[in-house]
């Protein structure tokens, strides 16, 4: 069965951003797909030493947990990533996660190549826009296939539980869900 992993950037592990991510959990499973959802609650994951080892031994030499999600992103069919904001723009760990799965997959194989997803950011106010368009960086530059909504994959809301009273914001995100798993399920016939 195809699988879509959703990768939570929050440092709280019950936080707008892990609530948004489940939402497109249900969507996606609603859909026939399976799903996993890793959160970076807990994690401290390093930023990207550019030894390039990754493309002689095919994963990162840093042993900070970060191969463990490299390898479930690499196994599955699409990636959906969950960017709180912070001071305007995505949280640096979770820039140091993505850049370091981009340069592994940029070393090796590509295997980031035509996996279907895209990012979703969650904040107070400000840096929403920002915050979506530096992540779509990494998926276009990575080959990747980004699905629509009705909107941006932004939703707002501070303390947590906020983000799912942003109706709009919810349901756009929950039908760009849809259409990754729906996109998921054509590409493999």
């Amino acid at each position: 069965m195809a699988k879509v992993v959703l990768l939570s950037g929050s440092p709280k592990k019950n936080g707008n951003t892990m609530q948004i991510m489940m939402e497109c959990e249900k969507t996606i499973q609603e859909n026939g797909l399976e799903t996993e959802i890793i959160s970076l609650a807990g994690k401290k994951i390093d930023a990207c030493i550019a030894c390039r080892k990754c493309t002689e031994l095919k994963k990162c030499v840093l042993d900070d947990g970060l191969n463990e999600i490299l390898e479930k992103v690499k196994e599955a069919e699409g990636f959906i990533i969950g960017a709180p904001v912070y001071f305007g723009t995505a949280r640096g760990d979770l820039m140091n996660v993505i850049q370091r799965i981009g340069m592994v997959s940029y070393g090796t194989d590509r295997f980031l190549s035509w996996k279907v997803g895209g990012p979703i950011a969650i904040a107070r106010r400000g840096g929403l826009s920002t915050t979506y368009q530096e992540m779509l960086m990494f998926y276009f530059i990575n080959e990747m296939i980004v699905p629509g909504s009705t909107y941006w994959n932004i939703v707002f809301g501070k303390a947590p539980g906020e983000a799912l009273e942003d109706k709009e914001g919810v349901e756009t995100v929950k039908r760009f869900a849809g259409n990754v798993a729906k996109l998921i399920k054509k590409i493999n016939g």
